[in-house]
This record gives C-alpha cells, sequence and structure tokens, in this order.
C-alpha cells in the first residue's frame, strides 16, 4: 500500500524549504503527503497568519503538485494540535493496515520526548526523521542529545523505503539533498523590514501576502512625498 506521509508545522508562511521536505519524501518513498497546519501549536508561540490564510497559502505552494494535499483537520478542532491524535484519527479513517508516517525534522526529534503522549504515536504510524544534509542523525548523536528517545528509537529503527511494508511502529531518516536556507520566522523578519523575501516562498503565495499585506508588509516603506 501506498505509504501516507503526514507534514505537521505551523507553514507561517509556508515557505520553499517546506516544499522541498514534502516534495523529497514523496519522490523518494512514492508516497502521498499530507500537509497538516496545526491550529495551536503545542511547542510554538501564536501564529500570525489566520487559519483559513495558512490553509490558502499551503493551497497555492502545492497547487500542481501531483500526491501533495492539504490536511486541514487540526483547524478544525479546540485545544492544541496534538500529534498522537491527529494520528490516532487518521488511523481510525485509513484502516488497520494503510502505512502511516509523521514526519519531522531534525530539531523536533531531539525534543519527541517532549511532545504529550509521544510514546503512543508508534502505535498509529511510523516516525520519519528528515535531516539536513551532513547532519544524518547517527544513532550515537541522538542518544547523547535526548536519550529517552534513542531508547524508543533503536529497536524501531529501519530504511526509510521498509516503512511502507507495514502499518506503524517504525523509524527511519531521510537525509535532505541539499541543505535549504529558509525559516518561516526569517520570512516574516525581512517582509515587516522590506528585505529580500519573496525568494525564499512560492511566486504564489508571495503574491497572496502582497495582496493582504501580511506579516508587516508595506509598513517599513516610507510614504511617497
Amino acid at each position: 500500500m501506498t505509504l501516507l506521509a503526514c507534514y505537521g508545522g505551523s507553514f507561517d508562511p509556508v515557505h520553499l524549504g517546506h516544499i522541498a521536505v514534502a516534495v523529497a519524501v514523496r519522490d523518494a518513498l512514492a508516497a502521498e503527503v499530507a500537509l497538516v497546519p496545526a491550529a495551536d501549536p503545542p511547542h510554538k508561540d501564536a501564529t500570525h497568519a489566520t487559519a483559513a490564510q495558512r490553509v490558502r497559502m499551503l493551497e497555492l505552494a502545492i497547487a500542481g503538485e501531483p500526491a501533495l494535499r492539504v490536511d486541514a483537520r487540526e483547524l478544525e478542532r479546540e485545544g492544541p494540535s496534538y500529534t498522537v491524535d491527529t494520528l490516532r484519527l487518521l488511523r481510525a479513517e485509513q484502516g488497520p493496515h494503510r502505512p502511516i508516517a509523521w514526519v519531522v525534522g531534525g530539531d523536533s526529534l531531539l525534543q519527541l520526548d517532549a511532545w504529550h503522549r509521544w510514546r503512543e504515536i508508534f502505535a498509529h504510524g511510523h516516525v520519519l526523521a528528515v535531516a539536513r544534509p551532513g547532519s544524518p542523525l547517527r544513532a550515537d548523536e541522538i542518544a547523547a542529545r535526548a536519550p529517552a528517545v534513542e531508547r524508543q528509537l533503536g529497536f524501531r529503527r529501519r530504511p526509510a523505503e521498509a516503512l511502507a511494508r507495514s502499518p506503524a511502529g517504525g523509524f527511519a531518516t531521510l537525509e535532505l539533498p541539499r541543505l535549504r536556507p529558509e525559516s518561516s520566522t526569517e520570512v516574516r523578519r525581512l517582509v515587516a523590514d522590506d528585505g529580500d523575501w519573496e525568494p525564499m516562498l512560492p511566486p504564489a503565495v508571495a503574491g497572496f501576502i502582497r495582496e493582504r499585506r501580511m506579516y508587516g508588509y508595506g509598513a517599513a516603506t516610507p510614504p511617497s512625498l
């Protein structure tokens, strides 16, 4: 069965680095990728764009990309967006046999033990960690920085392509083909400061931000005389 890879985040705004991760997972694993915007990320500050704006930016960013879609379910329920709850609902919908993986970045992986009921995640899906080029998330490094996490990962580790062979319970890493410099925080800062932010975003997303004057767009430009 086709692997369903769920990629969660604030996407505030979605940038080319986010899309590169989604495309890399899709292409490397022949996966269907669902981008899951969080309503109230427990480990981050409040979002700057509205839920509707973040969904629309995601839709614009992936338009024309096969096997990529937006899953807005976390915006439709109240309270914090806990990954384990989202995976539990997905498992109920997809049935017991569909391979499902939750995609995380390397930094998030090292903080996995701070997530709500994090050990239960493996009962509903796999965890797929995306590593920066040259930072392969070796077991000894994870053990040194997050020993509780590595104790859960050690016996679950397998090649990324093997995730599609079982519904849940595994861990794998996927290294990005090249380093991505984009970050949502930096995009917002550059927008507010009238910096060079548009190359970091899909053109349609940049246009959406300009049209709605989001993130302080235009505030740093002095009025014409």
